[in-house]
């Protein structure tokens, strides 16, 4: 597929069993080799506050963060949906507060939807962004900016709780939901239940697409790696390699070189 994707382009895939591919990015290198490898979703996550800026949570990260990460991923994104993740109390406040910190990712970063955590509790927001022409992704189980009401990255099982959310998500408007930390069995029947794509981060092979922490699957990030997360390839790994060579070589006088000189 070489088509824009688009809110249509996924709700066709949904509707022809076709999987919806969805990763983090946080800067151009890493967002143009993301598109060019055909994934159809960049998430522009919160993530960034633990996996690039150190945190311990995503709750630090701010609006003028995200605005200006994601500025960088939508410069590199052909083909992709560039998502924009709302921060912790961006969308929390008001309605109102959700509606002008939405559009700020639309008109000043370049991203073609947003993302927000919760199911019931923000459907009013939802509501009123979708009705502004704002795509919004919705985000229920396991969502981190709760992380302290939850008391810790835990997976939720309430099945009763999570498919009313799930509809409550799709009847405000959310062109899509993230379905984080649910056990596979609740994932398959909430998916088979409703009309938008659903997207699994620990939620199982049944979710219409997956997202991965892109640091994760690289193995950039060294820390603790989520059960879910499959490691591809060790960066990491690989990097310290050409690092240490890099060092060895400029304190053994080998670099540079008479091919790394001018005359």
């Amino acid at each position: 597929m070489t088509e824009k994707v688009t809110v249509t382009v996924l709700a066709k895939m949904k509707a022809e069993g076709a999987k919806i591919t969805m990763l983090t990015a946080y800067d151009y290198p890493f967002a143009r080799m993301v598109d060019e490898c055909g994934v159809d979703m960049i998430l522009v996550g919160d993530s960034l506050g633990m996996v690039v800026q150190g945190e311990s949570s995503t709750l630090p990260v701010t609006m003028d963060q995200m605005i200006y990460h994601t500025t960088l991923v939508a410069r590199a994104a052909k083909r992709a949906m560039v998502v924009g993740d709302m921060p912790f109390m961006s969308y929390q406040v008001s309605v109102t507060e959700a509606v002008k910190n939405a559009g700020r990712f639309i008109k000043e970063a370049g991203a073609a939807a947003v993302k927000l955590e919760g199911g019931s509790a923000v459907a009013d927001r939802i509501k009123a962004i979708s009705q502004c022409g704002i795509p919004v992704q919705a985000h229920i189980g396991l969502t981190p900016q709760s992380v302290h009401q939850m008391g810790g990255y835990k997976v939720q099982r309430q099945e009763d709780k999570l498919m009313e959310d799930a509809r409550i998500v799709e009847e405000a408007g959310a062109f899509s939901v993230v379905f984080e930390g649910i056990p596979f069995e609740i994932a398959e029947k909430i998916t088979n239940s409703i009309s938008i794509p659903t997207i699994g981060i620990g939620a199982g092979v049944h979710c219409d697409g997956q997202v991965l922490v892109l640091h994760d699957m690289l193995g950039i990030n060294e820390g603790h790696v989520p059960k879910f997360a499959k490691r591809y390839v060790q960066l990491a790994q690989e990097a310290r390699k050409g690092i240490s060579q890099y060092v060895e070589e400029v304190q053994g006088g080998s670099f540079p070189t008479r091919e790394h000189s001018f005359k």
